[in-house]
């Protein structure tokens, strides 16, 4: 069962579509579920997310994990935006089913590629941040959601 905060998220997601000449994009999958989410960053000359869309093809709880994540980090700085967890991003959603849990990874791991992408094409190094996983599913089960 999911939560109203998801539902709304799922049928109204915030923040959808693409920015033109981003400062970073994001990419990732799950090529055991099929998902893929892509983030579009606009940060400004300070490192302040002003403006942040995604796309996503997959399930509901892919979409509602990818919406909530751009409310978590827009307008919040390049380090604030690191600190968004997956479980940030569930607990923001009022939780999610377990089978779900890993969109809130997906998500966690799109804003990750996306300032990694900022990083490289800016020629800076973002402490804390390591290189994203295009695939999810490559990710350790041992690791902790």
């Amino acid at each position: 069962m999911y939560s109203e905060k998801v539902m709304d998220h799922f049928n109204n997601p915030r923040n959808v579509g693409e920015i033109e000449n981003p400062s970073g994009v994001g990419t990732v999958g799950n090529a055991k579920c099929g998902d893929i989410m892509r983030m579009y960053f606009d940060i400004d000359e300070q490192g302040v997310i002003r403006d942040v869309k995604f796309k996503t093809f997959g399930c509901g709880a892919a979409v509602a994990t990818s919406s909530m994540a751009t409310e978590l980090v827009k307008g919040k700085t390049v380090k604030e935006a690191l600190e968004v967890t997956n479980k940030a991003v569930m607990e923001a959603l009022d939780g999610l089913p377990p089978v779900k849990v890993h969109c809130s990874l997906l998500a966690e791991e799109a804003i990750h590629a996306a300032l990694w992408d900022y990083a490289q094409k800016n020629h800076i190094v973002i402490e804390g941040l390591k290189e994203p996983v295009n695939d999810i599913a490559e990710k350790s089960e041992d690791e902790e959601y």
